[in-house]
């Protein structure tokens, strides 16, 4: 009977020991589990995986897991997992897999030209109110007119719809577009080519549907079709200005000519490499998604028809100007990662006005707007 009362509490104290080190032994198993990495680990792996995979010696070009891994693990103590480093990558919103092009504007001007369409596109509405008014123009060159060869599958459910990929082809048209600023409203001209004798002749049939206006400003890029002679002489006749042609036979005279401020109808070029400063390339790239992607034509004739009853209903029913933002200053990323959909769908969104500390590290201005920022 003793030996029995004895028992029970030398039992007790034996669970609550073994239950320590069941503890202890969960507290050192941790240390190797998710978040066990020191920052400075950490910051290593993030500031490898932003570097060329060349530096570290890594003969592929875009980092994988596995060649992170194996970097890694030269010349250091420790080691990191495939799924540790997804994670690690994950939470800083780091994706190696992916890239996207981009496109340097190495005009001398770019700045001081993006601030003046950005301006232009500002104050559109208001510039219209006191009879001025700001036109966009560019051209859809290379459309081809392409008839399926099978009809198109409608689609179903479970099932997107199929289109033929053989077609027949019935030409290429070019199509130049004049985009109002002002009221979203399109004057467009369909042709067979692009020459600066088919920038120019459009031009008077942009300019007869709108209402005597004091000043017109043209915004187009650098073709040498928008700044040609054709075009010199036209300006140079609704201006009742001389227009000699010896004085204009340079390309710098003639940009110099349809930049005159003094002049009623004032062309604005775009810098190189910027023709999201032209509003008319978004209306451009709606028709391509909304009429020409899906297009089915059986003749030239044809697909002129329907672009025309197409461009009918967008200037009736659809027309509307667009909602310009952006200033012209120089382009950070536009989302921080604390404040990315993902992240306050996860719950981790950092919902304060002052962003973290590692945001300043990690999204600095791009490589070409750090002077300007």
């Amino acid at each position: 009977m003793i030996s029995t009362v004895i028992a029970i509490p030398l039992a007790v104290g034996a669970v609550a020991i073994l239950r320590r080190a069941s503890v202890a032994c969960k507290m050192r198993r941790a240390r190797v589990g998710r978040g066990a990495f020191p920052p400075s680990a950490r910051l290593d792996v993030l500031a490898m995986a932003t570097r060329n995979p060349a530096r570290s010696h890594c003969a592929a070009t875009p980092w994988s897991l596995d060649d992170l891994v194996a970097a890694l693990a030269q010349g250091r103590t420790w080691t990191m997992s495939r799924s540790s480093l997804w994670r690690l990558l994950d939470d800083a919103d780091l994706k190696p897999h992916r890239s996207v092009s981009w496109l340097n504007s190495h005009d001398p001007d770019c700045e001081t030209k993006a601030h003046t369409r950005c301006f232009f596109s500002l104050n559109a509405r208001r510039f219209f109110a006191q009879d001025r008014v700001v036109m966009c123009r560019d051209a859809k060159t290379g459309r081809q007119i392409l008839q399926r060869t099978y009809p198109t599958q409608p689609m179903a459910p479970g099932t997107p719809e199929k289109r033929e990929h053989e077609s027949i082809r019935h030409g290429v048209r070019a199509l130049i577009a004049s985009l109002v600023v002002a009221t979203g409203h399109v004057v467009w001209h369909l042709g067979q080519t692009r020459t600066s004798e088919d920038f120019a002749t459009p031009l008077a049939n942009v300019v007869q549907p709108l209402p005597a206006m004091q000043r017109y400003d043209w915004v187009v890029d650098n073709l040498h079709t928008h700044w040609s002679l054709a075009v010199c002489r036209l300006v140079a006749q609704w201006c009742h200005v001389p227009c000699v042609a010896k004085d204009l036979h340079r390309g710098v005279q003639r940009r110099a000519f349809l930049r005159d401020p003094t002049h009623t109808h004032v062309f604005h070029l775009t810098p190189k490499h910027g023709a999201w400063l032209n509003q008319v390339a978004w209306w451009l790239s709606v028709l391509a998604r909304r009429f020409l992607k899906r297009g089915d034509c059986d003749s030239a004739q044809d697909c002129a028809t329907r672009l025309s009853d197409y461009l009918e209903v967008y200037n009736t029913h659809h027309a509307h100007p667009y909602r310009w933002t952006s200033t012209g200053q120089p382009l950070v990323r536009a989302t921080p990662f604390s404040r990315t959909r993902r992240q306050h769908r996860h719950g981790r969104a950092w919902l304060s006005a002052r962003p973290k500390r590692f945001e300043r590290v990690f999204y600095p201005p791009r490589p070409s707007k750090r002077a300007a920022a």
